[in-house]
């Protein structure tokens, strides 16, 4: 059963055509495996029976009807923040822990037009609100590398439970949302690969909303071809979501690119304070690599990271301001006092439903668009966002282009529990997103690698960023760096 944690789509399917596994038999092995290692606490629901139904109907393609689809029997997890019709689906918080929703989000739905499995949903931040899994409805979402019962570390997030799934052979693959970093962030130290498409290249319909600006949905999976399937697979224009591109998406494909040809920036601005030396040197050893290659590198200059993660914050918190105010205990969710006042019941409602990190970011966000606060903190925050997206055109654009950028993911390799819990969200989301924030400010697509192992036996990753719909030469580039340090899979337990 081990094994399981180094299947990847391809060989799933190759298994399945020499009749070494079935697609019932891998699935029941799955659902074995995140029951196994429930102590991790991936999964919000496990979905048996639907993953069963899925399996059959996949079974009969592969040795009845012999019409297979792309997923066929993969196992896959999804974060409980998309909707899934006649699956409860709770953004891990007391508001939504009884909401059932009526329909599929998009990418749901795509994924099981594809002949995917979904054998559960997947831990996060209450209402995606954070960056270790740790502030959930069902408790935090422990990392298995390194993990003891007495002594663990966290995930990252607010995609944990989605990296975990992975991480630990659960599932083939994951899907996560990326508001701010948020499906790189445990990709990245959890050890698989987590990519963020340009925003507008997948639909967000059903995706419960964190900040419409920023949110794109997430990939993880251990092996860049296998992000790539899955991007391929749920891509595309949707009229369901009117942010989604109108042209047609065309597949990528891995192939043979010149390295040569291809230039990479080194943003000096991300050699912060706070990074651990190991980081540094990662970076380092990677850029040493491309080098090698003939890969062009050099050092380029994004002057206004330094005010992004503020201004990433002011937003954030005006769009959670605005989005969760339609959980006011009178259309769905949580209500409280049904005999109150509708004051009164708004604010039991919210009180009892929201955690403190929530209530926190709903205060601010409403502070800073008050009348009187407005032109200070909201507009001149988009101002400053149009100066982070220009940092980034002149980069790509300007005179002495590059194709990519090459930074790292986050500033160490993951925090013990009791280091991560001992600062507040806040903080520590100010600290763990310095690095991932700035794509989604800009609307990039960017993809978290990992690379190698730290001191304490933990993973270091990297990130390479991209123009808007640069996923093709992104994608290449990371498949060249993954092929290089072959980074090894996590036997767990």
């Amino acid at each position: 059963m081990d094994k399981l944690v180094s299947y990847t789509i391809k060989t799933v399917h190759k298994a399945y055509r020499e009749k070494m596994l079935t697609p019932t038999s891998f699935i029941d092995l799955s659902l074995q495996k995140a029951k196994q290692t429930n102590e991790l606490n991936a999964f919000v629901t496990l979905t048996e029976d639907e993953a069963e139904n899925h399996a059959i109907e996949s079974e009969k393609r592969f040795y009845i009807d012999k019409n297979t689809k792309s997923l066929d029997g993969i196992s896959i997890g999804i974060k409980d923040n998309f909707c899934t019709s006649s699956i409860v689906t709770t953004c891990a918080s007391d508001m939504l822990k009884n909401f059932v929703p009526t329909y599929d989000a998009t990418v749901y739905s795509r994924l099981r037009n594809a002949g995917a499995c979904l054998i559960g949903k997947c831990n996060l931040d209450e209402f995606a609100m954070g960056s270790g899994t740790v502030d959930s409805l069902f408790g935090p979402t422990r990392n298995p590398w390194g993990y003891t019962k007495d002594r663990w570390r966290i995930t990252g997030g607010s995609s944990g439970g989605s990296a975990v799934a992975v991480t630990s052979g659960a599932c083939v693959a994951a899907i996560g949302s990326d508001t701010g970093g948020s499906t790189r962030n445990p990709a990245a130290l959890c050890g698989v690969v987590g990519l963020k498409p340009t925003y507008g290249l997948v639909s967000r319909y059903g995706l419960i909303p964190l900040v419409n600006s920023m949110d794109v949905p997430g990939i993880l999976a251990r092996t860049v071809e296998d992000a790539i399937t899955i991007l391929n697979t749920i891509a595309g224009p949707d009229v369901l979501d009117s942010t989604t591109f109108k042209e047609p998406f065309n597949p990528i494909e891995l192939g043979d690119i010149d390295l040569g040809r291809v230039r990479i920036g080194i943003p000096k601005e991300y050699h912060c304070q706070g990074m651990s030396k190991e980081i540094i040197e990662t970076w380092s050893y990677v850029i040493d690599l491309l080098e090698k290659e003939k890969v062009k590198m050099k050092s380029v200059s994004l002057p206004n990271t330094s005010v992004s993660i503020a201004v990433y914050s002011i937003l954030n918190q005006c769009e959670v301001a605005s989005n969760m105010a339609r959980y006011d205990g009178v259309e769905f969710g949580l209500r409280t006092k049904e005999d109150s006042s509708t004051e009164e019941l708004y604010a039991s409602t919210r009180l009892k439903g929201f955690n403190n990190v929530v209530r926190s970011r709903i205060l601010a966000g409403n502070y800073f668009l008050l009348t009187k606060n407005y032109q200070n903190y909201y507009i001149k925050a988009l101002q400053l966002r149009r100066l982070i997206h220009d940092d980034f055109k002149n980069v790509f654009n300007g005179e002495n282009a590059v194709d990519l950028l090459l930074t790292p993911t986050t500033l160490s390799d993951a925090p013990l529990f009791e280091e991560f819990t001992s600062k507040n969200n806040r903080d520590q989301c100010a600290y763990q997103d310095y690095c991932t924030q700035p794509a989604n400010m800009a609307g990039i697509p960017a993809v978290s690698i990992p690379i190698c192992l730290s001191k304490n036996n933990l993973p270091l990753s990297l990130q390479l960023m991209g123009p808007r719909l640069s996923e093709a030469l992104m994608m290449n580039v990371a498949k060249h760096i993954e092929s290089i340090v072959k980074f090894p899979a996590l036997n767990y337990p």
